[in-house]
């Protein structure tokens, strides 16, 4: 039994604490993880989580405690700073450790070419090398490798092929994120340690993602602030809080309630034992001089020896003051498309779109990375020219843009200026109470912005955009850098907003709580649904399933067909036989039942694909009306394809006769 627990047990962490000079980082933190276990890091941007990831790598020592690690534990850790080592080009970079099989599969090849030139006067030297390197490419996995990339590359949205020659040196900051990550899903390792890999993903690879750490056998720890993705794959959460970390077996979801109830307990028992002490301390207060006062010195004396039970801290409730207040009503047309067409250095983004945003209309903006959402939003707010069309803001509107990249925040101001520039009448405590309320007190508001990071920038921007008051936010992936309790606490405060919203983002959960419209850009074109985003996925996952199964069928058509072919030639020299021609006719009545069913199946699911059946309730209507009529079909179709199956045997023994 013990043994057994050794083996699974992969990583053991007890009481495990960091210290940077006279700066502690957490302690106390106890968990262990088990093989194919899939944990979420979660808490508070600076709570120590990448610092716990080398921690269990090794790179890092605990300054108090003890990781112990399985040996012969192979690590593979994704962290926001790529590295590439020497890769020249998108593939290699991809393939990471199995850049070396490419290089000895390549040198195989040289070799190979080299002893055909030379036939019979090869040399003893050259055939050994040639036979080890072989058999070195065959036990390394060389014939398995260059699928397992090609797949990973694919599923994170990159073109496998154009990457074998695509220079590394041409991708974006978030195609280096992707690759980063396909680099270590892709080796070898036993225990993948992944710092936000969600960051720079679209909503279709982080699909991809999902189901790909759902089913490898690896061992899987992850830091991410996108809750409908550690919803769908975590079983087990670390939260570092309050300077230490509090472990939870379960999913997200089990996670978010044990939370709460948690703190619902400390802060029942905290608060019984601050009445416990008041009264103690009163008690000691009215007897300490008087004929009681052995016992009041007693108690004090036990009061003081009592263990203090730590009050719930700031961090445990919402991470952010945050309220979005606007201060006008503005007009009921809040934004107006019309005809427009967007394009970058010759290249159609956004093609013919139409659309009006009414006053308070909440709008979830999505599509792939790079198809042109962002330029959509600077061209809306008048930093670039459309193409063709009309794209403009309401009357009466007040609008506040949220950059992706957070360049409204000016770099070389510090924190303190760049409130007291929005607010130049306010007092120096309300500045400072202002910023404290975002996470920056004391001599934090002297800082510089640009000395922030990420994640410190990004409470700075929401810091800003409070103040603006605006009616209209254009929020372009206002949860890249958030941490999951600043990410619950702006999802509050827009929840509560009162004017209008258009969100760009790939954060599910929030869209899924907010939206009342999606816009959905694929391939230059814009659909505007009207429903929720999680209306749009249900409509999504209906035509995915219609579209696998159109594939299942035609593939099984395919075969029917192959082997409806090979058997008319073997029955053509049997025509004359009455029984047989019989039977060649219920088959030809099969084929044309088979036939009439498998276009009525291609017409209803060509109709459930179309994106456009869904942009109204009727539409909707009728696609539940042709997603019943499709399932009958599918019935009824392999129904015939047994019948005709059943007769064509029947024709086969006639004709052997």
């Amino acid at each position: 039994m013990f043994e057994r627990v050794a083996f699974l047990t992969q990583v053991s962490v007890s009481n495990a604490g960091v210290e940077f000079g006279a700066s502690k980082i957490f302690s106390g933190i106890t968990f262990t993880v088990g093989r194919g276990d899939r944990w979420g890091i979660l808490g508070r941007n600076g709570s120590g989580k990448t610092t716990l990831f080398r921690l269990i790598t090794g790179t890092h020592q605990p300054t108090e405690g003890i990781v112990t690690r399985q040996p012969g534990l192979r690590f593979g850790l994704l962290e926001q700073h790529r590295d590439f080592g020497g890769a020249k080009t998108v593939w290699e970079a991809g393939a990471g450790e199995f850049a070396d099989l490419l290089a000895l599969e390549l040198s195989l090849a040289e070799q190979a070419h080299q002893l055909s030139q030379v036939g019979e006067s090869a040399t003893a030297q050259m055939m050994a090398k040639y036979d080890r390197d072989l058999e070195r490419f065959d036990r390394e996995g060389g014939y398995t490798f260059t699928p397992r990339v090609d797949a990973v590359l694919q599923g994170l949205g990159f073109d496998a092929e154009k990457a074998r020659t695509q220079p590394l040196e041409q991708l974006s900051g978030g195609e280096r994120g992707r690759l980063g990550l396909a680099r270590q899903l892709v080796s070898a390792a036993d225990v993948l340690l992944l710092d936000e890999p969600t960051n720079h993903l679209d909503l279709e690879t982080t699909r991809w993602l999902e189901d790909y750490l759902r089913n490898t056998d690896k061992t899987v720890l992850l830091i991410s602030h996108d809750r409908a993705f550690l919803a769908n794959v975590i079983d087990h959460v670390l939260h570092l809080e309050g300077g230490s970390a509090v472990a939870y077996s379960g999913n997200y979801e089990s996670f978010v309630v044990q939370r709460e109830e948690r703190r619902l307990s400390q802060r029942r028992a905290y608060d019984k034992q601050r009445k416990v002490i008041a009264d103690e301390e009163d008690y000691i207060r009215r007897n300490i001089a008087g004929q009681n006062t052995k016992q009041a010195k007693g108690r004090r004396k036990r009061l003081n020896r009592a263990p203090r039970l730590s009050a719930p801290t700031a961090e445990e409730g919402s991470a952010l003051g945050l309220r979005l207040d606007v201060s006008a009503r503005g007009g009921d047309q809040v934004a107006i498309a019309r005809g427009v067409t967007i394009g970058v250095e010759g290249r159609t983004l956004i093609s013919d779109f139409t659309a009006t945003i009414q006053r308070g209309d909440v709008v979830g903006f999505v599509g792939p990375n790079g198809s042109g959402k962002s330029t959509f939003l600077r061209a809306l707010m008048g930093e670039r020219d459309v193409s063709t069309g009309e794209l403009r803001i309401g009357g009466s509107v007040e609008p506040s843009y949220y950059r992706q990249d957070m360049a409204q925040v000016p770099l070389d101001r510090t924190l303190y200026d760049v409130i007291s520039d929005l607010r130049p009448q306010w007092e120096r405590r309300m500045v400072q109470g202002h910023l404290a309320r975002f996470g920056f007190s004391g001599d934090e508001a002297q800082r510089r912005a640009d000395t922030l990071s990420g994640g410190e920038r990004a409470r700075v921007a929401l810091a800003m955009m409070v103040l603006g008051r605006a009616n209209f936010l254009l929020l372009d992936e206002p949860t890249n850098h958030l941490d999951i309790e600043s990410v619950e606490a702006l999802e509050d405060a827009l929840a509560e907003y009162e004017g209008t919203i258009l969100l760009v983002s790939h954060d599910r959960a929030m869209l899924e709580a907010l939206t009342s419209r999606v816009w959905i850009l694929h391939e230059r074109h814009v659909t505007d649904f009207p429903g929720s985003f999680t209306e749009w996925e249900e409509q999504s996952r209906e035509r995915e399933h219609a579209a696998a199964v159109t594939a299942a069928e035609q593939e099984s058509l395919r075969r029917v067909k192959e082997h409806k072919t090979t058997k008319r030639r073997e029955t053509q020299g049997v025509e004359n036989r009455i029984a047989l021609r019989e039977m060649r006719q219920r088959v030809e009545d099969s084929e044309k039942e088979v036939a009439a069913l498998e276009k009525k199946v291609v017409e209803l699911t060509a109709l459930l694909e179309n994106p456009e059946l869904y942009t109204t309730r009727e539409g909707t209507d009728k696609s539940l009306r042709a997603g019943k009529q499709l399932d009958e079909a599918r019935r009824k179709l392999d129904t015939a394809i047994e019948k005709w199956t059943k007769v064509t045997e029947q024709a086969e023994q006639l004709s052997a006769t």
